[in-house]
């Protein structure tokens, strides 16, 4: 397959298992993905079903977890497949693989935008905060959060359709644009501009995330009543936000420089950590951290136990009376 033009199946590289490895990491692998799968939509129920929870904030965190599931159905998946199979892909799953995870990844650098100013608007300007988030205006921002990371990367990955390709391997547990550009014969410059426009955009995404923080940082210090607000609301996103900053930055540079010196199990880890932790920690934390989506999940809880009591009492009670 090397040495051609045309590549209609790419092997993947990372799974060097004998089968009873392959298996433990295929149950391994399955009970993460039902984690993150319970964790997500459990967290997207309770905040569709409680019309108190219908605010900004809110309508952000349960978009932060549908595309925590949007993005993990685009390698889990083909992944627990792998650990039973060969590990290859064909030429259109690659593109499809790769265009969800790269605009998965996009779309929660936007929300987590979205987040910092909704959070920004909330402590730092409190007076104008429901004439500046209203409903129209929050359904356009998560709109535009959605549409913009699809749309960069439709175009990211169109510009490598029809690529002369020089190899079919790629050093990788899943699909990225990144390596399929990598085994061109000829560096495409279209891919190029896009990839530098989006890398850009994004860039000034994490700027203004910055830049927001700092300044709520700087405003809560000087209030005891923000301090409180800043440790309830934004802690959570804080958390979240670092844990996704550090799993990208090592994807990045996993990518670009790659890693020779370091066991294959390590460099599968650092490929798989914007896959493995966020989607997992970001309803965890959520779910525990902000007051509201806590007490509404510990009161189903109660009802469903109180609920169970009352069925074991009418039956015990209906047994008496029979006998």
């Amino acid at each position: 397959m090397d040495n051609v033009s045309v590549v209609m199946l790419f092997t993947l590289s990372g799974l060097n298992h004998t089968l009873e490895q392959r298996i433990t990491l295929f149950l391994l692998a399955l009970l993460w993905y039902l984690m993150i799968l319970l964790g997500n939509v459990a967290l997207i129920v309770t905040i569709i079903v409680d019309k108190s929870l219908h605010e900004p904030m809110y309508i952000f965190v349960c978009n932060l977890c549908i595309n925590g599931l949007y993005g993990t159905v685009g390698f889990y998946p083909k992944f627990l497949l792998d650990l039973l199979s060969p590990h290859v892909i064909s030429h259109a799953g690659c593109l499809l693989q790769g265009f969800v995870i790269h605009s998965s990844t996009c779309c929660d650098f936007s929300i987590l935008a979205l987040m910092a100013y909704d959070r920004y608007v909330a402590i730092c300007r409190p007076l104008v905060y429901h004439s500046v988030m209203t409903k129209q205006r929050v359904s356009i921002f998560v709109f535009f959060s959605w549409f913009i990371p699809l749309y960069c990367m439709l175009m990211n990955t169109a510009s490598i359709i029809g690529l002369k390709l020089c190899g079919s391997h790629i050093q990788k547990l899943y699909c990225v644009n990144w390596m399929i550009v990598k085994l061109a014969c000829s560096p495409p410059t279209a891919n190029t501009v896009i990839a530098y426009l989006n890398i850009t955009f994004y860039f000034f995404h994490a700027v203004f995330i910055f830049w927001s923080y700092m300044y709520l940082i700087k405003t809560c210090l000087t209030s005891k009543e923000n301090r409180g607000k800043f440790k309830q609301t934004c802690v959570p996103h804080l958390i979240c936000l670092v844990t996704f900053s550090i799993a990208v930055l090592l994807d990045l540079f996993y990518m670009r420089f790659g890693v020779t010196d370091v066991s294959q199990s390590l460099q599968n880890f650092m490929s798989l950590e914007i896959l493995l932790i966020p989607p997992v920690i970001n309803p965890f934390i959520y779910g525990f951290k902000l007051t509201k989506i806590r007490n509404r999940i510990l009161g189903f809880v109660h009802i469903k136990k109180k609920n169970v009591k009352c069925q074991d009492m009418t039956f015990h009670i209906d047994g008496e009376l029979s006998t």
